[in-house]
């Protein structure tokens, strides 16, 4: 296998930190830190202490947040979100509240290092950072996030909420698949993972190059053992066309060069399916999730503008998402997981293993050809 089929910096930094021994939470903040070096070394800066709304309980507690909020007038928000998204969240908040969101926006280990980054050298510029819940939990074991104790969290699904409460689930990533309505006929989709092993099927999979945490759960709810025998065998069998980057592999489906893909976010191919693409998707069980989510920087500029986000993300922008087909985090209407035998990605699970479950993915889909 070639040396770029996958992304592999965290993975191995990851793997070179730990053979000096650092524990999780350091291994990680070194392989982010390993991939980019400063060029201009900022001094270290007093920032503003955390507000102490974040855990305050009391009726006025929303009103008191906003009020304080207003007087900040900005918040700094670094996050993976698709631009077109930030923007209209963007133009919601600031219409309810009257403050302003700055976004800085790139892929998760890009924002990853530029937090860890920025909180190495003493420079605070992030207020609140939205992001996969794994990468968010290494900012909590790096002790980079408040702890936030909110109303909006009773509404919450199981899975959303960590219990040390520093960051939120905003919305659920869940791994559909994706089929062009064309070259796939409704009554021939697979019901079951072991219905994929079926010579119909040969030449016509694909999936995403990165998704471990997908690999890690599905395999883990066959059993470790069956789960790696039968991936293996289906690779070997029926072949996987592997692809880096989950909107790519959508619009693979569309174009019909990837007839049916298993690991895209459902969102995708539903809002395709809306413009009237060839594409449609449904899920076999378990149907695995991955929150992303949201979380106040201790260290904060505008801590308070931080607080009123965060709680804006829980409760207002919930509609916003779900008619963009996002799943929201909060328990509202009907979900295309209702009904499903749901497994959520543990974000503690998937940084402790990691490497584990990274090298097996690779090694599984090795027999596929890159593309």
């Amino acid at each position: 296998m070639e040396n770029n089929f996958f992304p592999r910096a965290r993975a191995a930094a990851l793997a070179r930190s730990r053979s000096h021994a650092l524990p999780l939470s350091r291994a990680l903040a070194a392989a982010a830190l390993a991939l980019i070096a400063l060029e201009h070394p900022v001094a270290a800066q007093t920032a503003t202490p955390p507000s102490g709304l974040a855990t305050y309980a009391g009726p006025d507690r929303l009103e008191r947040i906003a009020a304080a909020a207003r007087k900040e007038g900005t918040v700094t928000l670094y996050t993976t979100f698709a631009a077109s998204n930030i923007e209209m969240i963007a133009r919601d908040f600031e219409l309810r509240h009257g403050v302003k969101i700055s976004s800085w926006r790139s892929g998760t280990l890009r924002v990853l290092q530029r937090v860890l980054t920025e909180a190495k050298a003493g420079h605070y510029e992030v207020d609140a950072v939205m992001f996969g819940s794994p990468e968010m939990e290494a900012l909590h074991r790096e002790g980079l996030l408040l702890e936030v104790r909110s109303p909006q969290h009773k509404q919450l699904v199981e899975g959303a909420l960590p219990a040390h409460g520093s960051w939120a689930a905003v919305y659920l990533n869940l791994f559909a698949h994706a089929y062009n309505t064309n070259q796939v006929k409704r009554e021939e989709l697979p019901r079951t993972y072991a219905d994929l092993l079926h010579p119909r099927w040969k030449g016509r999979l694909g999936v995403e190059s990165q998704d471990q945490e997908w690999f890690l759960a599905v395999v883990k709810d066959m059993g470790e053992a069956a789960g790696l025998k039968f991936f293996r065998e289906l690779v070997a069998g029926n072949g996987l066309s592997v692809r880096t980057g989950h909107s790519l592999l959508n619009n693979l489906v569309v174009s019909g060069e990837v007839p049916l893909a298993l690991t895209v976010h459902s969102y995708m191919p539903e809002q395709m399916k809306r413009k009237g693409a060839p594409i449609d998707w449904f899920v076999m069980e378990p149907a695995v999730v991955r929150p992303n989510a949201v979380g106040v920087t201790k260290r904060a500029p505008h801590p308070n503008a931080a607080l009123l986000l965060y709680e804006y993300l829980l409760s207002d922008a919930q509609k916003l998402l779900a008619e963009k087909a996002y799943i929201p985090s909060t328990r509202q209407g009907d979900s295309p997981l209702k009904n499903l035998r749901v497994r959520v990605v543990n974000p503690v699970e998937a940084l402790d293993e990691n490497d584990k479950w990274t090298k097996l993915y690779e090694e599984t889909l090795r027999g596929a050809q890159p593309r």
